[in-house]
């Protein structure tokens, strides 16, 4: 699996921390989620991604071959 790094423990991402770790725009991030192709989890009003759910994600588009 690909390693992210997260403080020691920090199972979820903001948004922002999101971005930073995908190296995508906000915009991108919001049209991505708003789509359900990049999965999210809402608390309240807030969005977290998963660490985990990312690294599959990351995993799901690799293209080409070994």
């Amino acid at each position: 699996m690909i390693a992210i790094g997260t403080k020691s423990g920090q199972l979820l991402l903001t948004s922002k921390q999101a971005c930073d770790v995908l190296q995508i725009s906000a915009r991108n991030l919001w049209g991505r989620t708003a789509s359900g192709e990049i999965p999210s989890l809402k608390i309240g009003r807030l969005v977290r991604y998963s660490v985990d759910d990312l690294k599959r994600w990351i995993e799901s588009q690799k293209k080409g071959g070994e």
